[in-house]
């Protein structure tokens, strides 16, 4: 927890990320203050979809699994790969994406840090935007409170608590949050 935080913005890190799994990312997102209810079905959607994907691919041990393939399948999963990433430049490059930021979520909410820029507007209701995935530019919106704002050192941070999730959804992000964690400790074991 940053010490130049004022007492909102630590209040709001313990609310959204004490006992809870929470993981630190840079992914593209953003929030758009405002009225909206999100699409709570298309996030689930989403996050099922990927955590299949994902699943199937066997992220830890991707290489080994591979071997254990027949080769024709692990070419078609390589080309698989390949498309995938061709057609999220494409998307990228035709549409005006999020910029990766500098981010703490868990199921309970986000904390974005935000680029140079005028003060975030410390009240209100929004939609935070999230690209879950690095290799697929489709992205969760879900409705969120603005709980904190904070300046200090040039940067600035913004707390978002969202509403309250449908169960469904709740637990595919614990999901995807599992998967992620799980992730960045393999990566420290490297």
């Amino acid at each position: 927890m940053n010490a130049h935080w004022p007492a909102p913005a630590r209040a709001a890190e313990t609310a959204l990320f004490d006992d809870t799994l929470a993981c630190d990312a840079i992914l593209p997102a953003g929030f758009v203050p405002g009225p909206g209810t999100g699409q709570p079905h298309e996030a689930e959607a989403l996050l099922r979809s990927l955590a299949q994907v994902e699943d199937l691919r066997g992220e830890d041990g991707a290489e080994e699994k591979r071997g254990e393939l027949p080769q024709l399948a692990q070419r078609m999963d390589a080309k698989l790969d390949l498309v995938l990433a061709l057609l999220g430049r494409l998307v990228r490059q035709s549409s005006p994406g999020l910029p990766a930021l500098p981010l703490r979520w868990s199921v309970h909410g986000v904390r974005l840090e935000l680029p140079a820029g005028p003060e975030p507007d410390g009240h209100g209701h929004g939609l935070v935007r999230l690209q879950p995935s690095e290799w697929l530019p489709d992205s969760l919106e879900l409705p969120a409170t603005v709980l904190a704002t904070a300046s200090a050192e040039g940067r600035r941070w913004l707390w978002l608590r969202f509403a309250d999730l449908p169960p469904g959804l709740e637990d595919a992000l614990e999901r995807q949050l599992f998967r992620m964690h799980r992730r960045e400790v393999a990566a420290r074991r490297r």
